[in-house]
């Protein structure tokens, strides 16, 4: 399946990155929260101040949204464009509409785009100027993510990037580095491991990893995790 989209964001292995193009993202670049985080850090503050909630069990709902409820919505989107090729078809031509089938909506998903990767072609995912993120399907961005260091070098060096992320990729292997924007966010479905024929959504599902979904890592080895 070719998935070559001709888009403004995409920037092609070892190409340097030019930001000439408008990156009108809806708001301030301060590279270090969303305007949804940042008043939910604020409130939070405050309720901790006040000793209305207990810091642990705040700890406790970031790591479910952080580890769990986003990455895992993300999983089941991949899982199941895995077993079924009509979602995965459906996804390719309007990932906003395939994901929302699914529930999985809200702030900061509102447009999306599925980049498929395949024997040849490797897709990473940045956002160059703040830290555009899917939300809805893959939850709190990791702050490496929002790290300069990420933003800036991921597009010179991807290669070296993803293998400090223990991401060894064949030299024949092509590397797209999409950058996000307010007005579109990327989901990168990773290519289904082997040894995986019959398995369930839900097992597949299982493979699945946040940083698979960003393009710094691949799905689990199934042997690994039944082991």
């Amino acid at each position: 399946m070719s998935h070559d989209h001709d888009h403004s964001h995409e920037h092609d292995d070892e190409h340097s990155h030019e930001h000439g193009h408008s990156h009108e993202h809806g708001h301030g670049h301060d590279n270090h929260f969303e305007p949804i985080e940042a008043r939910v850090r604020a409130m939070e503050t405050i309720l901790v101040d006040k000793g209305l909630v207990d810091p642990t069990a705040i700890d406790v709902i970031v790591d479910t949204y952080q580890n769990k409820v986003g990455p895992r919505n993300g999983a089941r989107v991949v899982a199941k464009s895995w077993v079924d090729p009509d979602y995965a078809q459906w996804l390719n031509d309007d990932a906003t509409a395939a994901i929302e089938s699914l529930d999985y909506t809200g702030r900061q998903g509102e447009h999306m785009l599925a980049v498929f990767n395949t024997a040849g072609t490797h897709n990473v995912v940045v956002c160059t100027l703040c830290s555009c993120y899917p939300w809805p399907v893959l939850g709190l961005p990791p702050v490496w993510y929002k790290s300069p260091p990420y933003r800036s070098r991921v597009v010179i060096e991807p290669r070296t990037v993803l293998a400090e992320f223990g991401l060894e990729l064949p030299e024949s292997t092509q590397v797209r580095v999409w950058d996000s924007t307010a007005e579109l966010r990327y989901l990168v479905i990773p290519e289904r491991p082997d040894g995986t024929d019959g398995w369930s959504e839900e097992q597949l599902a299982e493979l699945v990893t946040r940083d698979s979904m960003i393009g710094t890592g691949v799905a689990l080895d199934p042997l690994a995790v039944s082991a």
